[in-house]
């Protein structure tokens, strides 16, 4: 027996805002039912586990045990300023000269995420 990856619970101020971030992120919708001022909300990812947002009175203050990484359907750089105009911020950057590498962002709420290469960036490096 085995367990299911039912969803990835995301702690924040705003529930419903910091899911509407993600969800322009992904490209997803929020739950039908899911509106503002609601505690609990999530982005229906088209596979995989649903993106989970869980509204906490406490204010996050480390940096993240756990975080996403997304691979752009456009190129890394192309991604990251996207990201940057939603509201992301730029946290860290890991990207090397070579094309390798990665870039650190923060939602809103400062969750870090990584943006890695590209499928086509990555092509691009190992021809």
């Amino acid at each position: 027996m085995v367990s299911v990856l039912q969803n990835v619970a995301i702690d924040c101020a705003d529930a419903y805002e910091l899911a509407q971030f993600w969800s322009r992120v992904t490209g997803h919708p929020l739950h039908p039912e899911d509106k503002p001022g609601n505690l609990e909300t999530q982005v229906l990812l088209a596979e995989g586990p649903v993106l989970y947002f869980n509204q906490v009175p406490e204010p996050k203050k480390i940096k993240n045990r756990i975080h996403l990484c997304l691979r752009p359907e456009t190129s890394r750089e192309q991604e990251v300023e996207r990201l940057l105009g939603l509201g992301a911020t730029f946290v860290t950057d890991h990207r090397n000269p070579d094309g390798s590498g990665w870039a650190v962002l923060a939602d809103p709420e400062g969750n870090e995420f990584c943006v890695l290469r590209s499928d086509s960036d990555r092509a691009a490096t190992s021809s």
